[in-house]
This record gives C-alpha cells, structure tokens and sequence, in this order.
C-alpha cells in the first residue's frame, strides 16, 4: 500500500478527472468532460486523495453550507480500493459542514455500497425516524 495524501486545496486537471471518473465507469460524467470540470469546480468541498502525485480518489459535496450537504461523488481508483480510502475521503469532506443538519447522497443498489454508507452512519431514508421519503428525477 502507497502513502496516499488527502487535499482540501487541490484542483485537479481535466485530463486526471477524466482518467478517474473513467476508472470506476462513470460515462454519464466523462461523455460530457467541460460539465464534469465545472460541477467540480462549482462543489461546496472537494477533497482529492493523491499517490506519487496521481489523482487516485475524490470525494465531493454540494449544498448551502448550512442547513444542507450533499455527497454528490466518492471515487477510488480500483488500485486503491479496500485501503480505507473511501472512508477517508467521507469523513474528511464532510468535517466542514458539521454543524450542517442533512448530509444525504444517493447511491446505486449494489450491497457493497449499503455496508459502506451504513458503517459511516448513514441511515437508508425508508428505515429511519422520523419516517421520511426521497424524491428523484434523472434527465
């Protein structure tokens, strides 16, 4: 396992965004490379993780800074994965807003990523008190 670091200043390159969205198959991102660059840059917090100066990992949140913040985007390179990163890359992003009372994200079904998102206190909206219901629409 390398020396991973963490950044809360780094921006990263068209091209490294491209290769990491790429490596976890995330097309809807890479098909539109000048709208991923931008949703990037326009995130409340971004936190990349490096190794060897190689954009390996990326988490990231939108919202209002105060009453709400959404993790829009966990990514760990696959060479990177079952280090611990993904959770790094979760709890570092949302120490800034933490006085911030929603913190929500949507996932796909894979139970991998229930385990994930449970073992760093996420709740399932159907299994939580008070009882509450999300809503979504894709484009």
């Amino acid at each position: 396992m390398s020396e991973v670091i963490l950044s809360e200043v780094d921006e990263p390159g068209r091209e490294e965004l491209l290769e990491l969205y790429g490596s976890v198959g995330w097309t809807a991102y890479t098909r539109q490379p000048d709208t991923l660059v931008r949703a990037v840059r326009g995130s409340l917090r971004v936190v990349t993780a490096r190794s060897h100066g190689k954009l390996v990992g990326l988490a990231r949140i939108v919202g209002d800074g105060s009453t709400i913040a959404y993790l829009q985007d966990v990514l760990v390179d696959p060479s990177h994965r079952r280090e611990g990163l993904g959770r790094r890359l979760v709890e570092t992003v949302l120490q800034g807003p933490g006085e911030v009372r929603q913190q929500v994200l949507l996932t796909d079904a894979e139970p991998g990523q229930r385990a994930f998102y449970e073992a760093l206190g996420f709740i399932e909206v159907g299994e939580s008190e008070p009882s509450l219901r999300a809503f979504f629409r894709l484009r």
